[in-house]
């Protein structure tokens, strides 16, 4: 069954008297449970791709279905919420809340959700254990090193159990183990809770456990293989 799914998509962008076309008439599906690396050189698209399918920015032409709801027709209020009960985000400039510790960050989505303080406080310290800042958690951002907060940011995606996880260059300032931690919670989710992960990615290690790699330059798609 298809969970997401886009038609010809397009995004123009204007830039002085120039139309950049971010991407190009992608149409493209996706199952429940898949692990899907997205690669391409820089500016092919990838990271347009992932903020249309994740409802954070709109498409210029074309339609997003996320079990079938074409969340390019929901109201701002509305699409805030599909987001919050289905989407977990990571993002290449990390989007921590500067004044909330490592621990609050984790905790401040399922607060939005309105889980119970004794489960948001178990989760968190889970996953803060699982990629190593147990002993950071009440350090704020600014405190943190780059993989540090990459890590955070990757624990608050995962700790609302949403059905998609999108990132963007996930594994980008982190070292091989961090990696490899990391890499390995996301791959029990997607086996064990079918979690959708979609990955925009340069890095190899991330590639390597892929079941689908799709290829993206200026903004079609040039290939789509299935790994296994």
């Amino acid at each position: 069954m298809n969970v997401i799914e886009t038609i010809n998509i397009s995004k123009i962008y204007k830039q002085a008297d120039q139309e950049i076309k971010a991407l190009n008439s992608v149409s493209i599906s996706f199952k429940q449970g898949e692990f899907t690396a997205i690669v391409g050189p820089s500016g092919s698209g990838k990271t347009t791709f992932l903020n249309s399918i994740g409802g954070l920015d709109f498409p210029s032409t074309g339609q997003v279905l996320i079990d079938k709801i074409d969340i390019t027709k929901l109201s701002s209020n509305e699409l805030i919420d599909f987001r919050l009960r289905n989407i977990g985000f990571v993002f290449q400039s990390y989007n921590l809340i500067p004044v909330l510790t490592a621990k609050e960050n984790i905790e401040f989505i399922m607060l939005m959700q309105g889980v119970s303080k004794t489960l948001r406080n178990k989760r968190a310290l889970d996953l803060l254990n699982a990629v190593g800042l147990k002993d950071q958690l009440n350090r704020r951002p600014n405190q943190l090193s780059g993989g540090q907060q990459q890590r955070v940011a990757v624990a608050r995606a995962l700790a609302s159990k949403p059905k998609f996880v999108l990132a963007d260059e996930p594994t980008a300032n982190l070292d091989s183990k961090s990696t490899a931690n990391l890499l390995d919670i996301m791959s029990s989710l997607n086996k064990e809770e079918s979690m959708t992960f979609i990955f925009s990615t340069h890095d190899q290690r991330v590639i390597d456990r892929a079941n689908r790699i799709i290829t993206i330059e200026d903004g079609k798609i040039l290939s789509d293989i299935n790994i296994k």
